[in-house]
């Protein structure tokens, strides 16, 4: 079954320098579709629940899905599978740019690492010349710093995915960054890379992936692109604004978190770090991943000012989580940080919250000026800026930070004011003004994150159908959904951002012409739901906390804009979710859903 598929994995194991070329496993690259849940069905065939995420034990693996460097509309998706050492749920961090393209070409579906090198190595791939060479001399340098001299080494024909330095030294937020400014950004995918004394991937490729039905795959593809060119959102929106078009947008419902959630919704100055204000003063292009026919990208100049700076990006929730959630309106400070956290390889999310949490944390007293070396209070842009740069340099108080909001919170003694879920900070909704966002939220099967089932999107953007933020009613169904529908998406090897012009029927087609399947949408939207309840089953034996939102979220109402004297209704959703999943009432998959699912 090689149509969309390469057919061959490659498995290094790192105790030992072996390399090796295995078949595919074709069922299970039928069942669980490719990226994010053929990934999972590897690791959780291979890998205890239980297994220590910074260990021997725990694999590192890479993978790319059916659709990846076809000619799919933003086909440049691939994915990082471990146990995350944030959460200890199962992750699986999705990154665009031309890595997973690259690999495909090179003759591989996807690459196992196993256990821990003696020494620094990174992998070197040229179609069929895989070899583990010496990483020693690249060994702590950022991000950028190895990517340039990997290109000197190796050509700048090749695509890098690599760690930095503050991956190796087991920050926990760490990613996996490639093509330098993409990311598997989430859950710590870099320091389990670092962990494994790997630096990085070098690959080039000269081949290509053949489909089953190469011209009915180019027509689907190609409506899909029409359709998706025509569409607001991925024609004009994304590409003119980036996701930063949101920031107004939320504040303007009252759901952009400000100080760490702790003084509710209306940021004031909202517009300062709007993209529109992005765009107009900053924005040199705008960039697009392998076969993009969006363009959210931005390449930015900070041209001059305290926070002079280049680079790629924010994205929304980093123009958040630097921005609102730290009680700052300068845009160039917030550009700054998110520019460090890409040549580091951090989570901008987790790094932002984290920061926010601490800054309440040091104006109650509980962390001191001396622990810190400067006063860390909301709204200080530089402070902001100094503790960013301190966590990607592992320096002083950014060694505490580098754990992540809940540990150093619960170091403090307010565990509670972690803005997390099962320790992953949330990103840039409040759920007491959008209240599915914050079911999905408490149901994530990797913790706080948005993209596993965006309810922004019918609950802010009207999307495909307008529902009102503030009720509860029929959120759980559409979640359900809307997270059965991301799964496959992701395991498909393409963007995300193409489910805002283009559902099922059409990711249904696209992958029927690339694979040779013929099951009907229904059953393809199975694999989904499959790969969703293989991650619940996998976080139940590891011990996950069970679903739930910060007590911030429950108790405190929003005191401004239009959810004021909200607080989220996480419990009556709840039941009504574990029901139409088919799960028993403490939230666990029954015998008969593992039944209807082949698990």
């Amino acid at each position: 079954m090689n149509n969309g598929f390469i057919g061959t994995i490659l498995r290094v194991n790192l105790d030992t320098g072996k390399i090796s070329k295995e078949p595919l496993n074709d069922k299970s690259a039928h069942d669980f579709v490719g990226a994010r849940g053929l990934g999972t069905k590897y690791f959780c065939d291979e890998c205890d629940p239980k297994c220590d995420p910074l260990g021997h034990d725990n694999n590192l693996i890479f993978m790319t899905g059916p659709l990846t460097g076809t000619f799919a509309t933003s086909s440049g998706r691939y994915n990082v599978i471990c146990k995350s050492p944030l959460t200890g749920t199962i992750e699986a961090s999705n990154s665009g740019g031309h890595f997973g393209p690259e690999l495909k070409y090179a003759g591989y579906d996807g690459i196992i690492f196993e256990g821990i090198s003696e020494k620094p190595v990174y992998l070197y791939i040229n179609d069929d010349v895989v070899e583990l060479r010496d990483a020693s001399a690249i060994w702590g340098m950022d991000v950028f710093e190895a990517t340039d001299a990997l290109y000197a080494e190796c050509g700048e024909n090749f695509r890098i995915a690599a760690v930095s330095k503050a991956a190796e030294e087991g920050v926990l937020f760490a990613g996996v960054m490639n093509d330098k400014h993409r990311a598997a950004g989430r859950g710590g995918t870099g320091a389990v890379m670092g962990s494994k004394k790997l630096k990085a991937i070098a690959v080039k490729g000269t081949k290509s992936v053949r489909v089953a039905h190469p011209d009915e795959f180019f027509q689907v593809c190609a409506d899909a692109r029409a359709k998706l060119a025509a569409h607001p959102v991925t024609g004009a929106g994304l590409g003119q604004l980036g996701t930063m078009i949101l920031v107004n947008i939320v504040n303007s419902v009252g759901g952009l978190p400000v100080n760490n959630g702790r003084d509710g919704a209306l940021f004031p100055l909202a517009d300062d770090i709007s993209g529109e204000t992005l765009a107009a003063k900053h924005l040199i292009r705008n960039k697009g991943c392998f076969g993009c026919s969006i363009g959210c990208g931005r390449l930015v100049d900070i041209a001059s000012g305290a926070f002079k700076s280049r680079g790629e990006g924010p994205e929304y929730e980093a123009g958040w989580s630097f921005g609102a959630d730290c009680g700052v309106s300068d845009l160039g400070a917030v550009c700054k940080a998110n520019f460090l956290c890409n040549q580091y390889g951090l989570d901008p999310i987790t790094m932002g919250a984290t920061i926010a949490c601490a800054m309440e944390l040091f104006e109650m007293g509980c962390i001191k000026e001396e622990e810190i070396g400067f006063p860390l209070r909301f709204g200080d842009a530089q402070a902001m800026v100094d503790a960013t740069e301190m966590t990607c340099k592992g320096e002083g108080f950014g060694k505490i930070l580098g754990t992540g909001s809940y540990r150093m919170a619960e170091k403090y003694g307010h565990p509670e004011l972690s803005m997390s879920v099962k320790k992953q900070e949330m990103p840039a909704y409040d759920a007491r003004a959008i209240q599915g966002i914050g079911l999905n939220y408490a149901t994530s099967n990797r913790g706080g994150c948005h993209v596993r089932g965006y309810m922004i999107s019918p609950e802010v953007l009207g999307i495909p159908m307008a529902m009102d933020p503030l009720v509860t009613e029929n959120k759980a169904a559409t979640l359900k959904v809307f997270q059965d529908l991301t799964a496959l998406c992701d395991s498909s090897g393409i963007c995300l951002f193409t489910t805002f012009g283009q559902g099922l029927p059409e990711i249904a087609a696209m992958l029927r012409e690339a694979c040779g399947w013929d099951e009907p949408d229904e059953e393809i939207l199975l694999k989904g739901e499959r790969i969703w309840n293989l991650e619940k089953k996998f976080n139940i034996v590891a011990g996950v906390e069970k679903d739930t939102l910060p007590p911030r979220l429950l108790r405190e109402k929003l005191k401004t804009g239009p959810a004021e004297g909200k607080v989220s209704q996480l419990q009556v959703m709840l039941k009504e979710y574990y029901s139409v999943r088919g799960w028993d009432a403490e939230g666990i998959p029954t015998s008969e859903k593992d039944a209807q699912l082949g698990l």
